[in-house]
């Protein structure tokens, strides 16, 4: 606890850190901590999983035990509703010792619970739309200030957010202190910090993928058997955590579903959910081994430990939502390996990927597959009652939607560098 005390922390917070475990700071609490302890502004570029909350919080909690203004002092950004849940009880975990009301406000669920949690919050945490909503209805003013933080700053914008985060911090004081943290700093990004920050200070630590933790491989393999491949290699690889990414909310279920009947402990997690719905699939994840099948949303924010194995059932439309993707393992020093099922769909956004980032991506040899049906079984089910009902999909898309272009010949110089 000697390192945590030398950072300049109070007796209840390195308390709480001695509860939770914690043994040292990280690299990024060393470094921030002090300068938000002494007022900074502070623009942090770090990977996900390198401790960053406890890095703002730790500044926060202390600079506000010596303020006696009333009122909300602290609130934090975040781009989804799963990460301002895990962020606000993150808060209220190093809170133990000296007592803050903390709230999380988000979309999907009533106004009245949030309003009267207002009331008297310390400090909010939010996503941009609620955070908006309230501004607009009157029921949170944010002139009044201490603190701002900015969480997953790339991935807010990223998610259409920017004019919504500048609508937000342009009701905050100029007074307030600006901490943003971010994976990567972009133009967007950089834009809002000029805009909002003061003579902030700077910490660049890892890039948002460790290379060196992370082992990424392909198969090149058929439309039709990619499902009998995935199942083959998900017990094979004997992963106790995995994530199984796919592009639409019809395939999510139907993968979910086949790997049900594939005595396979899956869980199912996309937009079409409700956001009580996806936080009990995110808490069951979370405490067994399983594999979590899911579209895009559950790559943006969710903070879920020890997931070793990411298999990419379909490659994003969107480039750069493999590295966010990708992102989820490998963190917190632990490795991890990434495995891409490569059909002809797929043959010019995974050549875009190997052209845009610098990953040595392995080619590995099909081994022998059974067929295993999917689409039949699925639809089966579905249509005899008691299935998933069909709202439940979303927009309906063909099970081998995606890129209808022309077959390319990749070559080792393509695939495997």
């Amino acid at each position: 606890m000697k390192q945590f005390y030398e950072l300049g922390l109070s007796d209840e917070l390195v308390k709480a850190v001695e509860d939770l475990k914690f043994e040292e700071p990280t690299r990024v609490q060393k470094e921030a901590i002090p300068f938000v302890l002494e007022g900074h502004d502070v623009i942090v570029s770090s990977k996900t999983g390198s401790g960053k909350t406890f890095a703002f919080s730790a500044g926060i909690l202390q600079r506000m035990s010596a303020s006696k203004k009333k009122g909300i002092k602290a609130l934090v950004l975040t781009p989804t509703r799963e990460l301002a849940e895990q962020v606000k009880n993150h808060i209220l975990n190093f809170t133990k010792y000296k007592r803050f009301y903390v709230t999380a406000i988000y979309g999907g669920v009533s106004f009245e619970p949030q309003f009267n949690a207002l009331k008297k919050a310390d400090i909010v945490v939010g996503t941009p739309g609620r955070i908006l909503d309230h501004l607009g209805r009157g029921t949170l003013d944010l002139s009044n200030l201490d603190f701002v933080v900015l969480d997953e700053a790339d991935r807010m914008l990223d998610m259409g957010f920017f004019e919504d985060v500048n609508e937000i911090l342009s009701h905050v004081s100029n007074d307030a202190q600006f901490l943003l943290f971010s994976a990567t700093i972009d133009k967007q990004v950089e834009t809002l910090v000029k805009k909002f920050s003061k003579n902030a200070k700077r910490i660049i630590l890892e890039s948002f993928v460790d290379k060196s933790q992370m082992n990424q491989y392909y198969y090149d393999v058929p439309g039709k058997l990619k499902f009998s491949l995935l199942v083959h290699l998900i017990k094979e690889e004997g992963a106790k955590k995995a994530m199984v990414f796919c592009n639409s909310r019809r395939q999510v279920d139907m993968v979910a579903f086949g790997f049900r009947k594939q005595g396979i402990n899956s869980y199912a997690i996309h937009g079409g959910l409700t956001q009580h719905a996806r936080q009990k699939v995110i808490d069951n994840f979370a405490k067994e081994h399983s594999v979590l099948v899911c579209t895009d949303v559950a790559a943006r924010g969710l903070d879920i430990q020890g997931v070793s194995h990411v298999y990419n059932y379909d490659l994003p439309n969107d480039i750069k939502q493999y590295v966010h993707r990708i992102g989820r393992t490998a963190r917190a020093d632990n490795s991890g390996k990434v495995l891409n099922l490569i059909s002809q769909r797929d043959y010019e956004t995974f050549d875009r990927i190997l052209r845009e980032y610098s990953f040595k991506i392995e080619r590995l040899e099909r081994p022998y597959l059974q067929p295993i049906a999917l689409k039949g079984s699925f639809e089966r089910k579905n249509s005899s009652g008691y299935g998933l009902s069909k709202k439940n999909f979303g927009r309906k898309q063909g099970f081998n939607q995606g890129f209808k272009k022309k077959k390319k010949s990749f070559g080792k110089k393509n695939f495997a560098r």
